[in-house]
């Protein structure tokens, strides 16, 4: 856990949403499609803010967690910068297995769009997942990423060197079998638990949570490249903006969903 809060305290988190922006642009757009006109958001694992920040923008009242101190001031000044400090309950430190300073049933929506692939064992994961589902109230929906283990399989077969330890048929084989990825280099992504799709809707189920869908957060774009990306937009904006609406409506494409490193699951409190 340790490695995994240094990691963020030195990652650009908001300019990787930045520099990757379909990833945003799809969740966002399925996300504002399922949220109610109103209402108090819970953010839980909200890093620095970015989709808090957008449903500020949007009037809601958020609540923002994350477990790494430095995020949460992040928030909170961006927050301010941005002029939103208003629209905000409150910027916390907090664990996603332990959400003990809301009470039952607060919050009219959640997003968990980080926590649930950071914790490797599966008690935290229950505990993170029983937590969701009693802050959130009944009928209100939950967003929720997971990370896809054929996708990280894929890396890994693709660059090898940089993903190490799985860098070796061995240990892809292991990691195919538990999910769990430990970086052997200092300072990279480690401390994540991939999962296999077909298990992700049996999961959230087990919780409570009727589903609504499954969405890949790299739809179709998953392997463009900045060339091809670039492509696009060299067309106008008219034809950009009809890529982008393909690109989210290809999301929910069961077939492509392999293809992306993140997964967003969309559900609801029985």
């Amino acid at each position: 856990m340790n490695k995994m809060i240094d990691y963020y305290n030195q990652f650009d988190e908001w300019g990787r949403l930045e520099r990757e922006p379909l990833e945003f642009i799809i969740n966002w757009h399925h996300i504002k499609s399922m949220l109610p006109q109103s209402g108090h958001i819970l953010d839980n694992g909200a890093g620095p803010g970015k989709y808090a920040m957008e449903l500020a923008k949007h009037s809601y009242d958020v609540t923002l967690t994350d477990l790494t101190p430095r995020l949460v001031q992040l928030a909170r000044e961006k927050a301010a910068e941005l002029g939103l400090t208003e629209r905000y309950r409150g910027f916390h430190t907090a664990n996603a297995t332990n959400l003990s300073l809301f009470p039952s049933e607060h919050f009219d929506a959640s997003l968990m769009l980080g926590p649930l692939y950071h914790l490797q064992q599966l008690e935290e994961r229950n505990l993170a997942a029983k937590e969701l589902y009693r802050v959130t109230r009944r009928g209100g929906y939950v967003f929720v990423a997971f990370m896809s283990r054929t996708r990280h399989l894929l890396t890994s077969l693709a660059y090898p060197q940089s993903w190490k330890p799985t860098d070796n048929m061995e240990a892809i084989r292991a990691f195919l079998d538990s999910g769990i990825f430990n970086h052997s280099d200092e300072g990279r992504f480690t401390g994540v638990y991939y999962y296999n799709i077909e298990d992700i809707k049996p999961f959230m189920e087990a919780h409570g949570f009727d589903t609504v869908k499954l969405i890949g957060s790299s739809s179709i774009a998953g392997g463009l490249g900045g060339e091809q990306l670039d492509y696009w937009r060299s067309r106008g904006k008219k034809e950009y903006a009809n890529f982008v609406q393909l690109v989210c409506e290809s999301a929910e494409d069961v077939h492509l969903l392999g293809a992306s490193s993140h997964l967003l699951y969309i559900g609801v409190k029985k």
